[in-house]
Order: C-alpha cells, then sequence, then structure tokens
C-alpha cells in the first residue's frame, strides 16, 4: 500500500458533507484498504466559517473555495453544495488544477452535463456522480458500466422521495394534498419551499441524466417534460384503486419504438398494483430498468437523507482515488448516438379522463364521437348518473399525446359536458 495519502477537499459541509467528513474519518482504515492508500481530508469550504462542525479540525475550514480548488495538491475535489453557479466554475477550477470531481449536483449536470464531461477530458480528470440520482441506490455505474454492452428501452423510475411520501399517504390514508405535504413537512421530508419535489423540477433533472446515460445522448434540462403532483386529488386515488392502481410521480424515459429518438418526462401516473413501482412506500426510491438482453431490472433504496447519500458519494471517492493510484480514469461522456429528443406530444401513452357530464340520453355517444373524431380508441368507460349530472370515467387506449390533449380540449367544448374533474396518463402495462 502507498503511504501517501491522497488528498481530498469538499466543497459543502451540510447535511450530506458533513456525513461525508465523518464516515471519511471513522472508516479510514477500511477506505485505505480499498483504495489501496490512505485519504486525507485536506480542507472544507464553508460558507459559515464559526458553525461547530463535531469531527473536523477547524483548521481545514475555510470559506475561500476558490483557493481550496486552485491548491494544486488536491488529488478528488467532493461538491455537495448543489445548485449552477459556484459549482460549476469551482468543478472546471479543479480540473484545470490537476483534481478529478466526485459530485452530487443533479441540476448543473442536467444542465450543463457536457461542459463538465468535455473540461474533465481535457485535464484527463474524473467526473463521477453516482449521488445524483436516487441516493444511495447504485443506479448511475450499473448503466454506465455493468449495463454498457446492453440496450436500454426504457427507464421508468420513482426518483424522488419527498412526493413518493406525500402519495402514499394519501393513498394509504384517504388524505388530500395539502394534509399529506403538511405530515411531510412535519417530518422532515419536504422543504419549507417543496416546489422543486411536489412541481417535478428535481425528478427532471434526473430524468435528464439518465436519459442521457441509458441512450448515449445528450439530454438537457430543457429537453424534459415536467408536471407536478399538486392536482392530485383524493378522487384520483379513489378512481385508481378501482382500476386496480396507484398514483405515482414517474420520470420516464424511453427509446421511440423505431429507435431513431428519446423521449423524457416527469408526470403523476397511474401504474397497476401488480407493477413493482406501486409497491414502493413513504420516501423511498426506486427505478425500473428494461433492457434488451437484461430484460427488467429494479433498483431500490433510500433515495435522499445525509447517511445514504454520503454512501453513494463514498463510493465514488473509492474509485476515482483507485484511477488516481492507477494513473487512469473511468468512463466519460457516451454520447455517441446523438438521437433527437422528441416533444410530449409524439409520445405514445394511455389516459384516464373524468368527466361531469350532464345525465341525460346521447351524452355518451356525443363524447365517444370526440374520441373517434381525434383517432384515439377508447377502453373502458364508467358512467354514474344522478339528479341530472353524472360522473363519466373514460380509460384510453394507446395513443400519440397529443391526440389525447386535441380530444380533451374538444370534449371541452361540448354543451353537455360540465368540466373535466382529472386527467391521468396510465403506465407500466
Amino acid at each position: 500500500m502507498r503511504t501517501r495519502p491522497l488528498k481530498v477537499a469538499l466543497l459543502g459541509c451540510g447535511v450530506v458533507g458533513s456525513e461525508v467528513a465523518r464516515i471519511m474519518t471513522t472508516h479510514a482504515d477500511d477506505l485505505a484498504a480499498r483504495i489501496g492508500a490512505p485519504v486525507e481530508l485536506a480542507g472544507v469550504a464553508v460558507r459559515r466559517p464559526d458553525k461547530v462542525r463535531e469531527g473536523i479540525a477547524p483548521e481545514l475550514i475555510t470559506t475561500d473555495a476558490t483557493a481550496l480548488v486552485k491548491r494544486g495538491d488536491i488529488d478528488v475535489i467532493v461538491e455537495v453544495i448543489g445548485g449552477v453557479e459556484p459549482a460549476r466554475t469551482l468543478i472546471t477550477t479543479a480540473f484545470e488544477h490537476g483534481a478529478s470531481v466526485v459530485s452530487a449536483n443533479k441540476a448543473l449536470l442536467a444542465q450543463d452535463g457536457a461542459n463538465l464531461y468535455a473540461a474533465a477530458e481535457e485535464h484527463g480528470q474524473d467526473l463521477y456522480y453516482e449521488a445524483a440520482v436516487a441516493g444511495a441506490i447504485p443506479l448511475i455505474r450499473p448503466l454506465r458500466e455493468s449495463l454498457a454492452g446492453d440496450k436500454i428501452n426504457r427507464v421508468m423510475g420513482i426518483v424522488n422521495g419527498t412526493t413518493n411520501f406525500i402519495l402514499d399517504k394519501m393513498d394509504s390514508s384517504g388524505a388530500g394534498y395539502s394534509e399529506a405535504l403538511d405530515e411531510a413537512t412535519a417530518l422532515g421530508y419536504a422543504e419549507a419551499d417543496p416546489t422543486a419535489d411536489v412541481e417535478g423540477f428535481d425528478a427532471a433533472a434526473k430524468a435528464a441524466i439518465l436519459a442521457g446515460i441509458a441512450f448515449h445522448t445528450r439530454v438537457r434540462l430543457d429537453d424534459v417534460y415536467r408536471e407536478g403532483m399538486t392536482e392530485v386529488t383524493a378522487a384520483d386515488f379513489a378512481s385508481a384503486k378501482q382500476m386496480g392502481c396507484t398514483i405515482k410521480l414517474l420520470a420516464i424515459c424511453e427509446r421511440a419504438a423505431d429507435g431513431g429518438s428519446v423521449t423524457a418526462r416527469v408526470h403523476p401516473a397511474m401504474i397497476p398494483l401488480s407493477h413493482p413501482l406501486a409497491s414502493v412506500r413513504e420516501a423511498y426510491n426506486a427505478v425500473f430498468v428494461e433492457a434488451e438482453a437484461a430484460g427488467q431490472l429494479m433498483f431500490y433504496g433510500p433515495g435522499a437523507g445525509g447517511a445514504p447519500t454520503a454512501s453513494a458519494v463514498l463510493g465514488d471517492l473509492v474509485a476515482v482515488c483507485r484511477n488516481k493510484l492507477e494513473g487512469t480514469t473511468g468512463p466519460g461522456e457516451s454520447a455517441y448516438t446523438q438521437l433527437p429528443v422528441s416533444s410530449m406530444g409524439e409520445v405514445v401513452t394511455r389516459y384516464h379522463i373524468s368527466l361531469d357530464v350532464a345525465d341525460k340520453p346521447g351524452v355518451l355517444a356525443q363524447v365517444a364521437t370526440v374520441f373517434a373524431e381525434h383517432g384515439v380508441s377508447i377502453d373502458t368507460v364508467r358512467q354514474q348518473g344522478k339528479d341530472g349530472e353524472a360522473s363519466l370515467v373514460v380509460v384510453t387506449h394507446r395513443a400519440p399525446d397529443a391526440a389525447l390533449s386535441g380530444t380533451v380540449e374538444a370534449l371541452r367544448k361540448l354543451d353537455t359536458v360540465r368540466g373535466v374533474a382529472s386527467i391521468m396518463r396510465v403506465e407500466g402495462e
């Protein structure tokens, strides 16, 4: 074993960063044995230097992150500050000064991953980011390496623990969205401002990363269709149960049937209770992968939290340090297919549509005519009426999303349709 330690600098020392530092200290001997050399925490950049950080020597703390990454003697930078800037500048500066980077920054990777890869390659450094998607779940490396010889056709998953906790509570207790959100906030699963989670921004960034890796093409955050879950109601769950389904906020990345394009999207969807993702409870994450040779694979585990995320960071740190010792680098960007990213309108999917209609003869025929005029086939219809009003639930066969959207807009214009109570896509069949 080499006795000279590899030096590691930490950018950020919050929930995740403090756990990374703790594990590096308490498991130092094990890490050294696995890497082939000791690792030394050589500096920690923070915004609040006066905060007590147990287990970290005060002399390691600095507020000058730029000076830390420019030192020249740092082997690996661990970036857990999040956001686009200053993280992007700090990472590229680290590459320029001979350091590889381990990051958990999903937002930056989804927005500017291609340029980060290019900078890493230019300077002969590694960029690893297992912790950016699904916390502790080993997912990025299996997609980049274990399945590198296979053809992945679909990646569908629950990649945000906050939203899954909320939807699970709505399903299991019959609670409304606001009530379930309040419980998630009280338990620490939801931030004071939950917008990034409940409106799907967090999941969309992860979907962009997953699609890029799975399909060997560049997919940016702007390419991902995003729809939040704030409009999901207890009534939607009641309808789902009648269909033998539940509701999840899903990140779905697909290769087109002809192989000529890909799509990436995030939205709430009904999935059958028989699907493996339906049983994912509370704040857990799970990703379902469909590959040509390997078949169906399921990755499941805690998707957030200090210790689980730090586990993924440390796994990357071990891999990058091994590469440093061997004078090599791991896999870089693989975007050779250069496939176009199709719009949501081109996605072929199914709809569950709940309509409030007049309870009189001929209404169902009018509704069916609208579906036929837009080339959308109806799978099932359920109608209940009372006192001149009725509820009509239609489940379609698969059709282009643009045709389904056009159908809904046409239904709104019918005199006999009082309103569209809910629209939900149906997946996993």
